[in-house]
């Protein structure tokens, strides 16, 4: 399966549950993370989008340990199974 796939059913799956999604753009910056994500009630999340089994590269794990280490919840997703548990984990339900 593609990362393609994965990044649109997420998209699907966020916005079919409340939430508001948008990609991002780094400027002047490599490995940030692909989406930024809120639901009602829930905190901001940065999001990662991958394809089933692949791993960040080694800037993108840099940079988003450099997010966690101030507060940042950010999540690698690379199936649509983990994209089900982040919206449970979202909103209690899918």
């Amino acid at each position: 399966m593609l990362e393609a796939k994965v990044e649109d059913y997420f998209v699907e799956q966020v916005e079919a549950h409340g939430g508001v999604q948008r990609k991002l753009k780094w400027i002047a910056r490599r490995g940030g993370p692909d989406r930024f994500v809120k639901f009602l009630g829930a905190p901001v999340v940065l999001v990662e989008l991958k394809r089933p089994s692949k791993t960040p590269r080694p800037e993108q794990e840099r940079e988003h340990k450099r997010l966690r280490e101030v507060g940042v919840d950010v999540r690698v997703i690379d199936t649509k199974q983990a994209v089900d548990n982040f919206i449970r984990d979202m909103t209690g339900h899918l």
